[in-house]
C-alpha cells in the first residue's frame, strides 16, 4: 500500500515534466536576456505580448512605471524587445522590462556606431568651456573642444576659457555630424568626435594642393604659436610663428590680425593638414646680405631679447645673432649695459651665412669711440651645450603644424 501510494505521485510528477518538455523551446530563457515581442493588448497599467514559442510577455508595475514614456507610443502589432526579468510569473508570463531592454539596445548600437566609424548627425543642445553637449537616443554625450572640426574651433587670443565658452555657445541648436569616440554604459556617458567626419571631406580638398603651391587665404585666428590662414570653404593651414617671417617674431599679434590676407606657401602636408610659411615668399636676409659684411666688421645692432646665453640682436640687414653672455661677465652686468629695443655698437666675429650663423661682441653706445678686436679664431666664444641649445631655439628653422 504504502509502495503504491510513493508510486503514483512520482508518475504524476514524471507525466507533468515530459509535458512541460514537449511545450516549452529547446533553449530555454533566462534572466537577464532580450527577447523580441509583438505586442498584443495594453490594457490598464499592464502591456501583453506575443513572444511566440516562448509564451506570453508582460510588462506591469514598477517595469510599467520606469518605461512610461515608451509604453505610451507602443501600438498594437509592433515588434519591440525586452528584457526577462522573471523567465515565469505567477501567472505563467514571462515578465519583460522594456526600459533595460531599451538601454542595452541602445549601447549595443553604440558599439556598432564606434566600430564602423559612421556619422550620425545630432543637434547641440548645450555647451561648456570645455565642449559641446549632444543627445542621442535620449542618452546625453559630450564632445570635447579638441575633437571639433577646424571651422567650429574657437580662435581666440590668449585662450581665454571665458571666451572661449562664449564663442561655443554660439554652435548650440545647430545639427553637426559626429562619430562616436567612446562611452561608458555604467555611468550613461557618450564620448562624440566631429573630426573623423571632417577627415574624409578633407583628404579630398588637400589632393588639390602640392607643397611648393603659393597660396592666398584669410587669417582666421592669431595665436602665441602663429596664425591659422582659410585657403578655402573647409581647408585652414597653420603658419607656425617661425614661418611668419625672418626676423624673430615674438608675437604674431604684433603682425597680424583675423581678416587679414596673407599669401603662404605650402611647405609641409600631412594627411590632412598643411603647414604653411609666410616668409618663404620672402627674401631671405641671409641670402640678401651674405656678400655685404663680413667678418669684423663693425656694425650697429637693436637687442631683441636679453638672457642667460647672451643678447640676442638684430642687424640692419635683417639677420640677426648673439652677443654672448662672457662679453659682459655676467647676466646682470649684461643687463645694467643692454637694454631691449635699444641699438648698440658690436663688431662680427663669427659670419657664416650658409648656417645662419652669427656671432657679435659687444663694443659700446652709438657715437662713442670704439676700438675694434682682432676677430682671431681664439676670438671666437666656444659654446658650451646650453649655447647650442639656445642656437636652436632661434627661428631660421621650419617647423610644421
Amino acid at each position: 500500500m504504502t509502495q503504491t501510494a510513493t508510486t503514483e505521485p512520482n508518475k504524476t510528477a514524471t507525466h507533468i515534466m515530459e509535458q512541460l518538455l514537449k511545450t516549452r523551446p529547446k533553449e530555454f530563457l533566462k534572466v537577464g536576456e532580450l527577447v523580441e515581442g509583438v505586442v498584443l493588448e495594453k490594457r490598464g497599467s499592464r502591456v501583453f505580448f506575443d513572444l511566440g514559442p516562448h509564451g506570453t510577455g508582460i510588462i506591469y508595475g514598477r517595469e510599467f512605471q520606469n518605461a512610461r514614456d515608451m509604453v505610451k507610443s507602443l501600438k498594437v502589432g509592433e515588434k519591440i524587445a525586452g528584457k526577462i526579468v522573471e523567465v515565469e510569473n505567477d501567472s505563467g508570463m514571462v515578465e519583460l522590462s522594456l526600459k533595460e531592454a531599451g538601454e542595452e539596445m541602445v549601447w549595443k548600437e553604440a558599439v556598432k556606431l564606434r566600430d564602423s566609424k559612421e556619422f550620425i548627425d545630432l543637434e547641440v543642445v548645450d555647451s561648456n568651456k570645455g565642449g559641446l553637449v549632444l543627445e542621442w537616443k535620449n542618452v546625453k554625450g559630450f564632445l570635447p573642444a579638441s575633437q571639433l572640426k577646424a571651422s567650429h574651433y574657437p580662435r581666440v587670443q590668449g585662450g581665454d576659457k571665458d571666451k572661449i565658452s562664449e564663442e561655443l555657445k554660439k554652435l548650440v541648436g545647430e545639427t553637426i555630424s559626429v562619430n562616436i569616440l567612446d562611452f561608458e554604459p555604467k555611468e550613461g556617458k557618450l564620448i562624440f568626435s566631429e573630426k573623423s567626419s571632417e577627415s574624409e571631406e578633407l583628404k579630398e580638398i588637400v589632393g588639390k594642393y602640392k607643397i611648393g603651391d603659393t597660396v592666398e587665404g584669410e587669417v582666421t585666428g592669431v595665436v602665441d604659436f602663429g596664425i591659422f590662414i582659410k585657403i578655402e570653404e573647409g581647408l585652414e593651414g597653420l603658419a607656425h610663428v617661425s614661418e611668419l617671417d625672418w626676423a624673430l617674431v615674438e608675437d604674431p599679434r604684433n603682425l597680424f590680425k583675423a581678416g587679414d590676407r596673407v599669401k603662404a606657401k605650402i611647405i609641409v602636408i600631412e594627411g590632412d593638414k598643411i603647414s604653411l610659411s609666410v616668409k618663404a615668399l620672402r627674401p631671405d636676409p641671409w641670402e640678401v646680405s651674405k656678400d655685404k659684411q663680413k667678418k669684423g666688421d663693425i656694425v650697429e645692432g637693436k637687442i631683441l631679447r636679453l638672457n642667460k646665453f647672451g643678447a640676442l640682436t638684430l642687424l640692419p640687414s635683417g639677420i640677426y645673432g648673439l652677443s654672448h653672455i662672457s662679453e659682459f661677465g655676467t647676466e646682470s652686468k649684461m643687463r645694467e649695459i643692454l637694454k631691449v629695443g635699444e641699438h648698440y655698437v658690436f663688431q662680427i666675429m663669427v659670419y657664416q651665412p650658409e648656417n645662419k650663423k652669427l656671432s657679435l661682441s659687444y663694443l659700446g653706445k652709438p657715437g662713442e669711440k670704439h676700438e675694434p678686436k682682432e676677430p682671431a679664431v681664439s676670438a671666437e666664444p666656444k659654446p658650451k651645450k646650453k649655447d647650442t641649445d639656445e642656437e636652436k631655439t632661434l627661428p631660421d628653422r621650419q617647423v610644421g603644424a
